[in-house]
């Protein structure tokens, strides 16, 4: 397995297909419902775009001081808020899909300008200026807008001119999107494959109380503000499930900064984001299944 042609072709080619997933399921009436749903935007919007990369950095700060490169991974993690499969998971769980699907719509636009940024701030702060890795803001916005905002926008042209096209092809092109995010990940552990066990063994706490943290604050902060519970699922689920396959493409991909183990942590919370929120949605399904005692 080449490491460069998983690098430069698997990953763009997997964002790809699932960001053209996402735009299937989009249309222009999703961003407008920012209007309609405005107490439960800006607070599915805070808990992604602010409240997780404040937990990113300040779980780096305290588990992965002394793993720099890990730091800085989970932070670009942090800040790639989730796809497609925070809608199907919502669904699952009965949440309120369509705030969801806006709440991803939000991001996927704001992220575009957000990652390059905070990415770097990130590499000043554990590499110092001396550093070799760096993103050039402008060509970052731009490499992330070709690998996700554009395919997205293809498939909101197909769903706009073709409805029922794009209804049919939802479920093959998820099943594709699930078929190479699992590929991505097998192609991280590849590269790192000399020292993935300790590099795991290090980052896996970090992504496992930033998966956690996210879930459980996502999830009581809409109850304090007095959510309803279809929006409290919604919001849990938006907090913490992150878009693996992007935070990986932007470490590892020498497009962007180049850097395996930087993906490491995307690799591991990857892996533990479906088990909990496996665990979430059960726990969710089981307590709305018991019979109201009167």
């Amino acid at each position: 397995m080449n490491s460069g042609i998983i690098s430069t072709a698997l990953l763009p080619l997997a964002l790809a297909i699932i960001m053209f997933g996402l735009g299937l399921s989009l249309k222009l009436a999703d961003f407008k419902r920012i209007f309609l749903y405005p107490k439960a935007i800006f607070i599915g919007s805070f808990t992604q775009l602010i409240l997780l990369p404040v937990l990113g950095f300040s779980i780096a700060a305290l588990l992965l001081k002394d793993s720099p490169e890990l730091a800085i991974g989970l932070i670009i993690l942090a800040m790639c808020p989730g796809g497609p499969t925070s809608n199907l998971l919502t669904h699952l769980a009965n949440g309120d899909t369509a705030l969801c699907i806006s709440l991803t719509a939000i991001s996927s636009i704001v992220k575009i300008f957000t990652i390059p940024v905070m990415v770097n701030i990130a590499i000043l702060h554990y590499m110092g200026v001396t550093s070799e890795f760096h993103l050039d803001v402008l060509s970052s916005i731009l490499k992330i807008v070709t690998i996700t905002i554009v395919p997205a926008a293809i498939g909101m042209l197909v769903k706009a001119w073709a409805e029922v096209f794009a209804q049919r092809a939802q479920k093959p092109v998820k099943i594709m999107s699930a078929v190479f995010l699992v590929l991505v990940i097998i192609a991280a552990i590849y590269q790192e494959r000399g020292t993935i066990i300790q590099s795991m063994v290090i980052a896996g706490p970090a992504a496992l109380l930033l998966n956690l943290s996210g879930m459980l604050l996502g999830y009581y902060i809409p109850r304090f503000f007095q959510l309803p519970l279809s929006q409290q699922i919604t919001i849990s689920i938006e907090t913490s499930i992150q878009n693996g396959t992007l935070a990986i493409a932007i470490a590892s991909s020498p497009l962007m900064l180049g850097n395996a183990t930087m993906a490491i942590p995307a690799v591991v919370y990857s892996l533990i984001m479906f088990v909990t929120a496996g665990l979430f949605i059960s726990f969710i399904n089981r307590k709305s299944a018991k019979p109201v005692m009167g």
